[in-house]
């Protein structure tokens, strides 16, 4: 049996609420027995040095932490910080542990909040789901599906289609993860199992739990609790668990 503690959207933003909540949940996950810790993306919320140097030093504990980039990220500053490296090349890395793979996509456009997977990115996926001989996980922080929300659909995945037809042709591809909506959701993509994480920064309102008009500036209940998924993996079969964590 394999676990993954999976979490989305820390936003460090030099804050005290953003530090406070992050080290809660960290605290939380590193009491846990589980094999990988994965957070899908806006690791930060301007992409700046300072930030990712305390991504650089909340984000651990004694199982591997796997980050990819999300939409408030830079890629620059990510690589200058985590990976000791430059460049403003799509941020794509594949990582194994518990017996799985990780294929950790970068799915960010430069500017933008929507998100796209490049050529490159699905060449080196697909190339990934070829050689692997472990369950592989397909990580990327924008939702490729529609979650109801008009909102954060309209920041989705542009290119949904083009991700699915890798998907489809690989029969090692285990599960779609996700973040990007500040708001657990569970659905299917390309006949796989698609998860997102809550937001650990804030929690998305759902337009049936209000009355209000929703807009970028009222939608997101910062106060709520932690939120995270826990996938099991055991014999084939994935079971996703989502639980909450006092703030």
């Amino acid at each position: 049996m394999s676990i993954i503690a999976h979490i989305s959207d820390t936003h460090f933003d030099g804050s005290e609420r953003a530090l406070a909540r992050s080290r809660r949940i960290m605290a939380y996950l590193r009491g846990c027995d589980v094999d990988v810790i994965l957070v899908t993306g806006d690791l930060t919320d301007n992409g700046d040095v300072k930030e990712y140097e305390q991504v650089k030093t909340e984000l651990v504990a004694d199982v591997p932490v796997l980050l990819l980039p999300g939409n408030h990220d830079d890629r620059a500053a990510y690589r200058k910080v985590l990976l000791d490296d430059d460049g403003t090349a799509p941020i794509n890395q594949l990582h194994r542990a518990g017996g799985m793979s990780f294929a950790l996509c970068d799915s960010t456009i430069p500017g933008q909040h929507e998100g796209l997977l490049a050529p490159e990115t699905l060449d080196w996926l697909q190339g990934v789901l070829a050689e692997a001989e472990e369950p592989v996980f397909i990580c990327l922080h924008h939702h490729p599906i529609r979650l109801n929300h008009p909102l954060l659909d309209s920041i989705r995945l542009r290119n949904p289609e083009e991700l699915a037809a890798v998907v489809s042709a690989s029969s090692t591809a285990a599960a779609v993860l996700c973040g990007h909506a500040h708001a657990a959701a569970s659905g299917t993509f390309a006949g796989l199992p698609l998860i997102a994480a809550p937001g650990i920064f804030s929690t998305t309102r759902l337009p049936w739990t209000t009355t209000d008009e929703l807009t970028w500036s009222n939608t997101f209940d910062r106060d709520d609790v932690l939120g995270l998924v826990f996938h099991v993996l055991e014999d084939g079969q994935l079971t996703s668990h989502f639980r909450s964590v006092a703030a």
